[in-house]
């Protein structure tokens, strides 16, 4: 096994230690800011440094394998989900969030499925994509270290720091959602074709 492919490996081994760190009852603050999101943080971060390097190492190296096409997009969406929910969980994040993102995949999951019965067609991404996974990563990195709840800098019971950072977070958390919904349009759109029986 190459080393791309245990990048994502490791990244999908990252996400259950993820999600036991809540319930591990880790006692402390650091500036205000529980020690367990700060380690979930910190373990999501490793985690999204991975993916990019699993890929850029797999390109440059020529180390493109099946293996590593199929498992690096399902290692992505784990991860991002796992940290989603727990967001949820943790009462810091609405439901509805997790679930377009979920219904988003599932989407291009299903459109992928039948692109490959079909000679393989390659459905572009498109710059909505890419804005996803940006505002995603920085959205959730933000959720942990932020420790009010999603819109609660417009409540007014946020100030300074603390408030600028909701704000942040709750506005590239909107942008994730927003880029989410129009890069699954785009899916849709770009796939249409797919679906018409020959």
């Amino acid at each position: 096994m190459n080393l791309p492919n245990k990048l994502t490996i490791f990244r999908i081994l990252l996400v259950p230690i993820m999600v036991i760190i809540p319930y591990l009852n880790i006692q402390g603050e650091t500036l205000g800011i529980s020690n367990s999101y700060l380690i979930i943080d910190l373990i999501f971060i490793i985690a999204s440094i991975t993916d990019k390097l699993d890929g850029s190492i797999a390109r440059k190296r020529n180390l493109v394998t099946n293996f590593g096409k199929f498992l690096d997009p399902i290692a992505d969406k784990i991860l991002v989900l796992a940290a989603l929910i727990l967001l949820v969980d943790l009462g810091k994040l609405p439901a509805w969030i997790p679930i377009i993102v979920l219904f988003r995949e599932f989407i291009v999951s299903g459109y992928r499925l039948i692109a490959s019965q079909n000679g393989g067609q390659v459905i572009a991404a498109s710059v909505w994509g890419k804005l996803k996974t940006v505002t995603q990563m920085i959205a959730i990195i933000l959720a942990y270290i932020d420790i009010g709840v999603f819109f609660e800098c417009f409540t007014g019971e946020l100030t300074g720091i603390r408030f600028a950072i909701n704000l942040f977070a709750t506005i590239m958390m909107l942008l994730s959602v927003i880029a989410t919904i129009f890069s699954g349009i785009d899916y849709l759109k770009g796939g249409k074709d797919l679906l018409k029986d020959k």
